[in-house]
């Protein structure tokens, strides 16, 4: 070829095999992260036939750790977590410091120092936001009080990664590791090292929790008042990757808690859902080149050379890991279904794993030989969590059968509780999803006009208008002037005078568009005979509006025509009826 296509390749091969081996995965009903997993191996230095740039997919990858944070802080409740908080709280952490235990005394036995241990028991700490989220779609527990227990556990099991990511570069010369690349071995003591690390952390998120939600929403609201979708698109994108590149080169932490708070400041907008929905294919797409590009770095050879490693790596996870949680969640008295559910969700490994495996083997923490002990636990304990699932039910089902007043009563009153409060938070947030939509609807009956064009159009047209009040007695335009805006009554009546004949419009009806659609100066006075408000769209606002949706100012210029030729003759008659009362236009 004429020139260096590495970057082309690696995504297009990436993209390839990620698919056929996906579809391979969910097939076999398995989740469709084994099969990224797989394609990353096949196009792996440690297999024979194509090889993609470790380079190139790596900082691939970064752009997937990003958006996968990004979405993570997007998503993040901290009403749902702060109700879940009693069991999730000391249940994650709890179980995080068990496997973390767990792992440091398997890696002593082996020989590793206590440095490496700790990190890799960190490593087998965490579970897989994306496995278990779709197992919890997959069986219609994602909103049942044990699904929103899951969510919050994750939650806090990410939230304790993200600060193991901030510390971990601090405390990697104190664990036997090095400084990363790029950055200078520090002779400081810890504690003040540790300092300096919190200190950036905290004055980071204190500017983004003083400005971004000031910056933040404002910017989303001003693009999306373009009506362009991929402007939109585009902005929450900047927003995410300049976020967390401009929060690493100022302050120097990490990328991921970088993209987390910008997931998490415009979180907060209004515009949430549509930033979610909209960067949703690109996250999934860059995410699926995380995962190959973990699986590069599987050995398959380790599964012959170190079977019995492997094994008890995958027995920590699938077996140490979920006991550890389910008798953490009985001593909370909780439930024993909360219990096995809980236990069986995290009984696999994932995404947070291999990224701070990934910092871990930057900071020589974690050796080539621990990442593909990670790997093979990863991809078997993924691949046999429905089995985790599966196992879970029947213990419950021989639990009932055997101690079924113990299974009937066991920690019904705190699930009660947490169930009640759940539900308040859950009717919260339909009361302000409903409140927003009924906005819309009240608007559409009020100006059915705006009925033939979908939802997210009628929400991007609340975000043109501006609003605007008139009291008895004020004058809105003046004839003579040059036309700025559409006006469209929301409540109370104005008086339009045309020539002599007054015609009296009031809620639902609009004024100012001929003027707007022929540029010729207002042609009447305008004034308020009632308390108004008014929903303004400007010249350049309706311009846009209307070249988006043509079947819109057809409708417009016809009634505007319509109506006109009615006041005009009103006028000529020296008529004082009002024309139209409702819906009437005016030569505006």
């Amino acid at each position: 070829m004429p020139h260096d296509v590495n970057l082309v390749a690696t995504i297009a091969v990436g993209f390839v095999l990620a698919s056929i081996f996906g579809y391979i995965a969910d097939r076999l009903r398995l989740p469709a992260l084994v099969g990224y997993l797989v394609a990353g191996i096949f196009v792996g230095p440690f297999t024979p036939g194509f090889v993609a740039d470790a380079a190139m997919a790596g900082q691939l990858a970064e752009i997937g750790i990003i958006l996968l944070m990004f979405g993570v802080g997007l998503h993040f409740s901290a009403s749902d977590l702060l109700a879940v908080r009693g069991v999730v709280v000391a249940g994650a952490l709890g179980q995080i410091v068990l496997a973390t235990l767990l792992g440091v005394a398997l890696t002593s036995f082996w020989g590793w120092d206590i440095g490496h241990g700790i990190v890799f028991g960190l490593c087998l700490s965490v579970a897989s936001t994306v496995v278990l989220l779709k197992a919890l779609e997959e069986r219609n527990l994602l909103q049942a009080t044990q699904g929103r227990v899951a969510v919050g556990w994750l939650i806090v099991e990410d939230l304790a990664m993200v600060l193991a990511l901030v510390l971990l570069p601090a405390f990697a010369v104190s664990l036997g590791g090095h400084a990363g690349p790029g950055e200078e071995a520090s002779d400081a003591p810890i504690a003040l090292t540790l300092l300096l690390t919190l200190s950036k952390v905290g004055g980071f998120a204190l500017l983004a929790a003083l400005i971004g939600p000031r910056v933040v929403p404002w910017i989303l609201i001003k693009v999306a008042r373009t009506g362009s979708r991929e402007l939109f698109t585009l902005a929450v994108l900047a927003l995410a990757l300049g976020i967390a590149f401009g929060s690493a080169a100022a302050f120097g932490v990490s990328f991921a808690l970088g993209a987390f708070f910008a997931g998490l400041v415009m979180g907060e907008s209004q515009l949430s859902h549509r930033a979610a929905a909209n960067s949703l294919p690109l996250q999934d797409a860059f995410s699926v080149l995380f995962f190959v590009s973990i699986g590069m770095l599987f050995e398959p050879t380790v599964l012959l050379d170190k079977p019995l490693e492997v094994l008890a790596v995958v027995a920590i996870v699938a077996l140490g890991k979920p006991l550890g949680a389910f008798l953490l969640i009985l001593a909370l008295r909780y439930p024993v279904r909360m219990a096995l559910g809980m236990a069986a969700g995290i009984a696999q490994i994932g995404e947070f794993s291999f990224i701070l495996a990934s910092l871990g083997v930057a900071h020589g923490l974690v050796t080539r030989e621990a990442q593909s002990l990670l790997l093979a636990a990863a991809i078997l304990s993924i691949t046999i969590n429905p089995l985790a699932f599966a196992a879970s039910e029947k213990l419950e089902r021989w639990i009932s059968a055997r101690f079924p007043v113990f299974a009937a009563n066991y920690g019904r009153r705190r699930e009660r509780v947490l169930t009640v409060e759940l539900e308040r938070i859950r009717a919260q947030a339909k009361k302000r999803e409903s409140e927003q939509a009924r906005k819309i609807t009240e608007f559409v009956e009020t100006f059915p006009l705006f009925k033939a064009i979908d939802a997210d159009a009628q929400e991007e047209l609340l975000l043109l208008f501006v609003p605007k009040s008139a009291s008895p007695g004020d004058r809105i335009v003046r004839a003579g002037e040059k036309g700025d805006a559409m006006y469209f009554i929301v409540s109370g009546a104005v008086e339009v005078d045309i020539k002599g004949a007054d015609v009296n419009l009031e809620a639902g009806s609009f004024f100012g568009e001929m003027a707007l659609l022929t540029g010729a100066p207002r042609a009447a006075d305008v004034t308020a005979v009632d308390f108004c408000d008014f929903l303004v769209l400007s010249r350049r606002d309706f311009r846009l509006f209307m070249s988006r949706h043509p079947q819109v100012r057809a409708a417009v210029e016809a009634m505007a025509q319509d109506r006109h030729a009615m006041n005009r003759a009103a006028a000529d008659a020296g008529e004082d009826e009002p024309q139209d009362r409702k819906a009437a236009a005016t030569d505006l």
